[in-house]
């Protein structure tokens, strides 16, 4: 048994929300209270922690793991200008061996004017070796001719389904591929094996547990899935991965009776991932009107209501709830149109009410605000992305910007809120995170104290649930993880400023001492 006392402990349980003390024994919490529990559990390995602050294990409910290990090991192309993104390409040439691929991530047009960069910009950087880098966004590529020649990619290459290869005046591609178009390039990139991806993973997880983050729900496919099984048989993971299926992959799934949660406490089934439309940055979320420079684009839609019904009642009849990236409203609406069929006929059926989810509600039209508490469906957004967001927002919305990332609004509906990062979209860091959703400002303060549409700011408390209480629930894991109490998990980590009474700018800068999983340190500062 192991005592923890000397604390300032936010439970997060409203029945004893502030405590001194807390007991662990066998990766579970015996109890949490005051001064009494010294003397209650005089036996147990005791640990002054020095009047620091204890918050329940932070977890992320939108991450991509494959692809943020691939992040760290490739390109940054979060630059501010297309020359630097060369001058690194140039630079990583150099590095490598005659015909790899070079990959590389991050690059957003919006950041240098919206004009769109070419394989021929590649081509004068690296004429031989494949080039292959993703926007910021993952909707979103942008490959050199060497590239293209081995995806067969041609004048002739007709768009795929829910994709478009963008082409010139001549009807020959530029490089730029969207959506759908991404797949034919990436299916002859070679992929991590299990083994290798596992190795990544160990490294990766061990800077999420420094972040604060001792779980995560994971929107990557079947290597991911392999590396991390891996790492669960060798009794090697110490963390907690809600783990999704990909939508292609549901008749498989469905056909193996696998369920949402089959799985134990450290790795469990989540949810069908399904796409509805694209992003924002890459003018392919699927909007009501216009986007404002591109007056003739109205996005992507991938799935309709009706498309979604239609899989997703195959889905509730297996026991799989359904995760729908929606980004723009017209998306949006569609997926609510087909989960409210959904839940008529959960209801019809005598099935389950599924913990279905609509990831990102970037932008939401004012008729359709209340429908994801009306049905109970889980809000599962990242507020992280409206301060990197804003000024793109802004641009390409017009006056319909009052309308995305509005997580006060969902709240006052009484939806249900789960937070994420979509890393490597974003940093992971959930402190970044938290920052943003009590200040909707960046790090440098801008736009203003007040914030961009300050009316969606949370409190921090609201801010902290979306990091626990909510991903707790959308996992089915609310009777043991998201809070500290008696008989829940001991996830939880150590910080030594207080988030609820510090400045909110200085969220952003939070950095934990000790994080323990299942009544272990795995790590500590």
């Amino acid at each position: 048994m192991r005592l923890l006392h000397n604390a300032r402990i936010h439970t997060l349980d409203t029945a004893y929300p502030i405590a001194s003390a807390i007991a662990i024994d066998a990766g579970y919490i015996l109890a949490v209270g005051g001064d009494e529990l010294l003397v209650e559990c005089e036996s147990a390995e005791c640990e002054d922690m020095g009047g620091q602050v204890i918050l329940p294990g932070l977890t992320d409910a939108h991450i991509h793991l494959q692809e943020y290990a691939l992040s760290l090991r490739i390109v940054d192309c979060e630059v501010e200008t297309k020359e630097e993104i060369l001058r690194r390409v140039a630079e990583r040439l150099r590095q490598t061996s005659y015909g790899e691929w070079v990959r590389g991530h991050g690059w957003n047009q919006n950041t240098w004017g919206g004009d769109w960069p070419t394989a021929a910009d590649l081509d004068a950087v690296i004429p031989e070796n494949p080039a292959y880098l993703t926007a910021k966004s993952l909707h979103a590529a942008w490959a050199n001719s060497a590239a293209l020649k081995l995806a067969g990619i041609n004048p002739s290459t007709p768009d795929p389904l829910n994709g478009r290869i963008q082409r010139d005046a001549r009807g020959n591609p530029t490089g730029i591929l969207f959506e759908e178009a991404v797949k034919l390039v990436e299916t002859v990139i070679p992929e991590p094996t299990p083994e290798a991806l596992a190795k990544d993973f160990r490294q990766i997880i061990a800077g999420l547990w420094r972040m604060g983050l001792t779980g995560v729900h994971d929107f990557d496919k079947r290597t991911c899935f392999q590396a991390l099984q891996l790492l669960h048989e060798r009794s090697d993971l110490h963390f907690r991965v809600v783990k999704s299926i990909p939508f292609e992959l549901l008749p498989q799934a469905a056909a193996l009776g696998l369920r949402s949660g089959f799985g134990d406490d450290f790795l469990r089934i989540g949810s069908v991932k399904f796409f509805a439309d694209g992003a924002l940055g890459t003018h392919t979320g699927a909007m009501f009107d216009p986007y404002v420079d591109e007056p003739q684009n109205r996005g992507i839609l991938i799935l309709d209501n009706e498309q979604l019904f239609e899989h997703g009642r195959l889905a509730a009849e297996s026991g799989l709830s359904l995760a729908v990236h929606a980004i723009g409203d017209r998306a949006v609406h569609e997926v609510l149109e087909g989960l409210a069929r959904l839940r008529a006929y959960e209801r019809e059926r005598g099935l389950p009410a599924l913990r279905h989810r609509i990831e990102h509600v970037q932008t939401i039209h004012p008729g359709d605000a209340g429908r994801l508490a009306e049905l109970d469906i889980i809000a599962s957004m990242q507020p992280v992305h409206a301060p990197s967001d804003m000024l793109m927002a802004d641009r390409l919305l017009g006056g319909r910007a009052v309308f995305s990332y509005t997580w006060r609004t969902q709240a006052q509906h009484g939806a249900r809120l789960a937070f994420g990062s979509d890393a490597p979209v974003e940093s992971p860091n959930p402190f970044r995170g938290l920052h943003a959703a009590v200040t909707r400002c960046r790090a440098d303060g801008s736009p203003g104290p007040q914030g961009w549409f300050p009316e969606q700011r949370l409190t921090v408390r609201e801010a902290l649930e979306g990091f626990t209480l909510g991903p707790a629930f959308a996992a089915g894991a609310e009777n043991r993880l998201g809070r500290l109490s008696a008989g829940f998990l001991a996830d939880f980590i150590v910080v030594k400023t207080d988030p609820f009474t510090c400045d909110p700018a200085d969220l952003y800068s939070i950095q934990p001492a000790a994080t323990m999983v299942g009544g272990q340190w795995v790590w500590q500062s």
